[in-house]
């Protein structure tokens, strides 16, 4: 148990190093809410948590766990900056998609897509309603237009990594002594 929510925090470290900045945003774009939605739907709410909470607790602590940026600060400043609320939310995303899981509801690749979407809106709603205190007179069309193309990708995302996941479980309880 020990072993796989690390291995989830370390894939979400990893994940974060896959880092593309968009000219004029300070929040890149990063395989990070893979990493963060497979913890939940294949650990399950509890476990995809803690690993993602360990993933934090990493950063923080001064590991490289998070995406490099040349205009975010390191650390635990990075936790505060614009992208802290999507980091804040990593946790609260792995349960959400997580809770499915724990239901058995996710078995099929349909249903593991509703509960990785599930999981974005909820890493969605803490990161916009952070990075909004950053933005000057953010309006909802605003924000919408600056989130979209992540929203887009992570949406894709989403579709490209729900039918791995039946794998992935197979192959963590083949390994399990």
């Amino acid at each position: 148990m020990a072993g796989t929510v690390t291995g989830a925090a370390v894939l979400t470290a990893a994940a974060a190093q896959v880092s593309v900045t968009l000219p004029g945003s300070p929040i890149p774009f990063t395989l990070q809410p893979m990493a963060v939605l497979l913890a939940g739907v294949v650990l399950g709410a509890r476990q995809g948590a803690l690993s993602q909470v360990l993933y934090l607790a990493a950063g923080v602590a001064g590991a490289s766990a998070f995406a490099w940026s040349p205009v975010l600060l390191p650390g635990a400043a990075r936790l505060l900056g614009p992208t802290g609320g999507f980091l804040l939310a990593f946790p609260v995303a792995a349960a959400v998609a997580g809770l499915s899981s724990n239901r058995g509801v996710t078995r099929g690749v349909v249903a593991t897509m509703a509960a990785m979407a599930a999981g974005l809106v909820a890493l969605y709603a803490g990161g916009i309603a952070w990075a909004s205190l950053f933005v000057p007179a953010a309006t909802s069309a605003g924000v919408v237009a600056t989130f979209a193309p992540y929203a887009v990708a992570d949406l894709v995302k989403v579709a490209l990594l729900a039918p791995v996941v039946p794998m992935v479980r197979r192959a963590l309880a083949g390994s399990r002594p």
